[in-house]
């Protein structure tokens, strides 16, 4: 997949847009683009766009969807909350999201008080994330839970494969993007269709599913469609079933019993 390039809008933000360019290994345009999809920097964030078919998608974690369900969402008893252990939790996990996509969920589990590190593979959805992150640390409302959340470009499986003892998470929580069947369901996001046409389905989930088994302490969480596949290979400890989305938890100590 071709890297997709970044255009700078704003001549005072020059320098931004070269650190970007820089750390994420995106080319640099002088002129926007008059087709495809690119990244562009304007005034207010980083927002990936294309010509004519949708908005733009960018990360957000201070307003919006992310304000209300920091002020609204119902604290540890949310669903994703639950399934990664927090409801009862006398001690907060240390969480890897191993497919950070736009970091919608580890927000929320920033919010709620963990140590969140965001791993994402894709140098576009990563980009993203850096410049939420960077406009989250300077608000005055999201700044501590931006101290809570570390981002790290890097391939997840790759990635886990390479902690020591030490660096090894209580939590990898893990929400694939599969290829999307429902034309009902893809029509009305998008958005996220475009985001998925850019950075591509996670084709090797079976794969990263058992990198994160090997490196998790206590659970592997994987975020699903209701009604969507569990990933090959590893059958789930447990399922949690929401209305649209379920959480299929693979517990270590059940996976491996010899480690009780």
């Amino acid at each position: 997949m071709p890297a997709t390039p970044l255009y700078c809008a704003r001549p005072d933000r020059l320098d931004a847009a070269r650190l970007l360019s820089q750390r994420f290994a995106l080319p640099l345009l002088e002129q926007r683009p008059e087709q495809g999809y690119w990244l562009e920097l304007g005034a207010e964030r980083l927002e990936l766009l294309t010509t004519g078919k949708h908005g733009a998608v960018y990360a957000e974690f201070v307003e919006g969807a992310a304000k209300h369900r920091r002020e609204q969402g119902g604290g540890r008893g949310q669903p994703v909350a639950k399934a990664i252990g927090l409801k009862g939790a006398k001690e907060l996990p240390y969480v890897v999201d191993a497919t950070a996509g736009l970091g919608r969920d580890s927000f929320v589990l920033a919010g709620l008080g963990c140590r969140v590190t965001l791993v994402e593979r894709s140098p576009v959805a990563a980009a993203l994330l850096a410049d939420a992150l960077e406009r989250a640390a300077g608000h005055p409302d999201t700044a501590d839970i931006a101290a809570r959340m570390h981002l790290v470009h890097a391939s997840s499986i790759a990635w886990l494969a390479s902690l020591n003892e030490a660096e090894r998470p209580d939590v990898v929580f893990v929400d694939p993007m599969f290829p999307d069947t429902d034309k009902k369901s893809a029509a009305a996001k998008k958005d996220m269709q475009a985001f998925q046409q850019v950075i591509g389905d996670d084709l090797d989930s079976a794969a990263l599913l058992q990198a994160a088994i090997a490196a998790a302490k206590n659970r592997v969480v994987v975020k699903r469609p209701r009604l969507g596949a569990a990933i090959e290979g590893v059958k789930p400890s447990a399922v949690l079933d929401g209305k649209s989305t379920r959480f299929d938890l693979y517990v270590i100590k059940a996976l491996n019993p010899t480690l009780g």
